[in-house]
């Protein structure tokens, strides 16, 4: 009612926001949109490519969930965005990704039964003093009428960073659980997406507790590494 009442400030430029979201139009269209991308894990692929191709990967070996919905590519302003949420837990920057999140996924035909978040172990909870991907869900799950469910995460994995997809893949193999039965459809939540393994692990776990319909959505992608 206040965003509608008062004129508010894109988080972007600084100029005249629209009345219903925190961007203004033409900082919204510069955004870098992840198209074209690979329908099954939202890999970017090179310019011109037709919509709806699936990237060789996942032709070579598919991933345990049906589909990513990942609008941004993870760089420029979105890759502000994301740090200065992740590191500096910035509520504006927040509420600007729970935007856009809430932005991508208008349309959708039929929402998941069910919302997991991608889990921080504990140990890098207490040493980043912040959940990120856990602040999100909670919010978009209450303003989309969507039960959350939390998952564990079992070990304290290695940084990700500089690994290959493969040698990601094997960090996080079984590095999650799911406590409660889940319902057939359901959607993984994290903030950027890289490879893959990560959204992988956890799909698996889903999958172990009865979701036979796994998606993942996210704020941004990276290019495969």
């Amino acid at each position: 009612m206040l965003r509608s009442a008062l004129p508010g400030r894109c988080h972007f430029c600084r100029g005249p926001a629209a009345s219903d979201a925190p961007w203004c139009e033409a900082c919204l269209v510069a955004l870098p949109w992840n198209l074209p991308a690979c329908p099954r894990c939202a890999e970017p692929l090179p310019p011109l490519t037709p919509s709806g191709l699936v990237c060789g990967a996942c032709l070579s070996q598919p991933p345990s969930f049906v589909r990513a919905r990942v609008a941004l590519r993870y760089r420029d302003e979105v890759a502000l965005l994301v740090q200065s949420f992740k590191f500096s837990a910035s509520p504006r920057a927040g509420a600007v990704l729970l935007a856009l999140l809430e932005r991508q996924l208008r349309g959708v035909e039929q929402l998941p039964e069910a919302l997991v978040a991608v889990p921080l172990h504990s140990r890098r909870a207490r040493e980043r003093g912040f959940d990120q991907v856990a602040w999100l869900a909670e919010r978009l799950a209450r303003r989309l009428g969507l039960p959350l469910v939390k998952a564990q995460r079992l070990r304290h994995t290695p940084s990700q960073v500089g690994l290959s997809r493969k040698a990601r893949r094997d960090n996080l193999k079984g590095a999650f659980s799911v406590e409660q039965v889940l319902p057939a459809h359901v959607a993984i939540l994290d903030d950027i997406v890289t490879t893959g393994a990560t959204c992988e692990a956890l799909a698996q776990a889903c999958q172990a507790r009865g979701a036979t319909l796994v998606e993942v959505w996210a704020v941004a992608r990276t290019p495969r590494q």
